[in-house]
């Protein structure tokens, strides 16, 4: 697992903050949604194209979250990463900075639908009732990257709990912009994951200052007892 480390500045302003600005304190599972993002077999598997370890050990955690929000009337949405779109085309600031043009063209074939790469990871706790929505950008809100936003404000959601991979990049993403798009965001400092410790602890500072109420999932599944 990560071994994250939040900096005493961050703790200071998190901690002079108004205890009524924390999310816990007035959380109502109804009107929130689990949005677990890219555990797919492209992220997840050994050897896969963009192969992350640490994801496989956050997969009970995510799992504990998906069953009690479940449980509780809330919705769990699994956001998928699609490269198999026209959308990537036109993706050039990502195509012409993405390295190796043999790697992309693997990484794209990796999460193209049909390919296993795309599918969610086995070992997830994913219900009947459970949302899958594909996304084409590394943030679910980007314009026109998924239906994402219209899904949940139909529900009536107006709380977010982020988990899955890779924290810095789809994770952060969808968070930042969720927040710009009020949304009240929780951030799972335990069941999110990246490459390294030094990425995954930079997103978590940043969330902690101002898009996120930063938290462990214990600490989350206490709101539903």
């Amino acid at each position: 697992m990560h071994e994250i480390v939040i900096s005493p500045e961050v703790l200071e302003v998190v901690a002079a903050r108004s205890p009524t600005r924390a999310i816990l304190d007035s959380f109502d599972p109804h009107r929130t949604a689990h949005v677990v993002v890219d555990l797919q077999h492209g992220f997840m598997a050994p050897g896969a194209a963009v192969e992350v370890e640490f994801a496989r050990e956050i997969v009970d955690a995510v799992n504990d979250v998906s069953r009690a929000l479940r449980a509780a009337g809330g919705v769990n949405v699994f956001l998928r990463m699609n490269l198999g779109t026209a959308a990537y085309g036109t993706w050039r600031s990502f195509l012409d900075h993405s390295g190796d043009e043999a790697v992309g063209d693997q990484v794209r074939a990796t999460f193209t639908p049909g390919n296993e790469g795309f599918e969610l990871w086995g070992g997830l706790d994913v219900a009947t009732e459970d949302l899958i929505v594909d996304k084409t950008r590394f943030g679910a809100f980007v314009p026109g990257a998924s239906d994402l936003h219209e899904l949940l404000q139909a529900r009536g959601v107006d709380t977010l709990i982020i988990s899955g991979t890779l924290t810095n990049v789809c994770c952060e993403s969808t968070a930042r912009d969720a927040m710009q798009m009020d949304y009240r965001v929780v951030f799972l400092a335990d069941a999110t994951a990246t490459r390294s410790d030094a990425m995954h602890n930079a997103t978590l500072n940043n969330m902690a200052m101002i898009f996120a109420d930063v938290i462990w999932t214990k600490e989350l599944l206490k709101a539903f007892v």
